[in-house]
């Protein structure tokens, strides 16, 4: 039977992002604070849609529980989880799933049963849509987006995620274990998650704090870890890692000529200026990657603009930060013939029948040799 609606404001919550394991666990958490306890008063409905008629199907299932009384009386939860159908797909953008959708938020605006709380986690989510924006303004909305590797200061992001589930196991990260732990896992916060339980399991009570040993030791490293990882192995002049580094990109199948544009030249950039950056500044060798970012901080606007922007028009930190520690390795002459070094490279590799493997060894030789 149909609940008479109330005037009151909708009571909504929405966990969405393209971070689909994040999305999840929030939900859950969220699940859990809000729903009024007992199995009679919380409705979940299967957002998992195979088509737009059975995407439709749930949003009509969604709007049927939600005007609808709970069972005993009192409050009542109801969840649309892990809805896959509000994504910039053919799902997403059919007519069946718009009308649907309109359908739900006609619902939601003109208010829902007292003591009813509606629950939305969806990944991923169109944030162009009108649904979406419109959740914002009748409810509370968390967006958990995955780190996007491939934009620059990725790095900073899913070290982040690692000292924040690093500290929720009582966890401590010595040296540049996070960054470390970040690199390896590409960023991603399920890898993340599983790789910092590995960890918890293996140290025990007796001893709390991750080490870079204890990360190499136990957490695989990732495609895109790798493609980072080479690029410190390059910095550091660790030759015998960086050629068992390229062999495995190589084996993967990634081509030659991403690397060197994704790994080898951005690393050789990233020391030169960061020598650079010392020797005019007198900035001293960081302890850490992130020690570097807050010297530059004191210097004036004039001093950085030279350096090469992310997207969002930051400087992109942590990789200076990551030269800077191994830039003392490297003489400038050494970092100049580098560079001309991946010209002549990049030339090579576009233009002659030559081997790439070979082709990227010699270079990789030449730098970090």
């Amino acid at each position: 039977m149909p609940a008479a609606k109330t005037k009151s404001a909708v009571s909504l919550h929405a966990v969405v992002g393209s971070d689909s394991g994040g999305v999840s666990s929030k939900a859950r958490e969220l699940a859990g604070q809000l729903s009024p306890g007992g199995d009679f008063d919380t409705e979940t409905i299967d957002g998992v849609a195979a088509n737009a008629d059975e995407a439709a199907d749930r949003i009509d299932s969604t709007i049927g529980a939600l005007l609808t009384f709970p069972f005993f009386g009192g409050r009542k939860l109801v969840w649309l989880k892990n809805a896959t159908f509000l994504a910039d797909d053919p799902t997403g953008r059919s007519e069946t799933v718009l009308s649907a959708l309109e359908r739900l938020v006609s619902t939601l605006q003109q208010g829902l049963p007292d003591g009813t709380v509606f629950l939305l986690s969806a990944s991923p989510i169109d944030k162009r849509r009108s649904f979406y924006k419109t959740l914002g303004k009748l409810g509370a909305v968390q967006v958990i987006d995955a780190v996007d590797t491939g934009k620059p200061g990725w790095e900073e992001a899913a070290a982040g995620l690692v000292r924040e589930g690093a500290r929720d196991r009582g966890l401590g990260l010595s040296g540049d274990s996070a960054e470390l732990i970040a690199v390896m896992t590409g960023g991603d916060r399920r890898q993340i998650d599983s790789e910092l339980d590995k960890l918890d399991l293996y140290l025990g009570s007796d001893r709390r704090a991750v080490t870079e040993a204890d990360v190499r030791l136990l957490v695989p490293i990732s495609h895109v870890g790798a493609v980072f990882e080479l690029g410190n192995a390059i910095a550091a002049r660790d030759l015998r890692r960086a050629l068992e580094l390229l062999d495995r990109l190589l084996f993967h199948g990634e081509r030659a000529i991403g690397i060197l544009l994704a790994s080898v030249i951005p690393t050789v950039r990233s020391l030169l200026l960061a020598r650079d950056l010392m020797a005019r500044h007198r900035l001293s060798r960081p302890s850490n990657p992130f020690g570097f970012g807050k010297q530059l901080e004191r210097l004036s606007q004039d001093a950085i603009d030279h350096l090469p922007r992310k997207k969002d028009g930051s400087v992109n930190l942590f990789a200076l930060g990551i030269a800077a520690v191994h830039a003392q390795k490297f003489s400038e002459a050494e970092l100049h013939a580098a560079l001309h070094a991946c010209l002549d490279a990049n030339v090579k590799l576009v233009t002659s029948s030559l081997e790439e493997k070979v082709v990227l060894s010699e270079l990789i030789v030449r730098i970090a040799g």
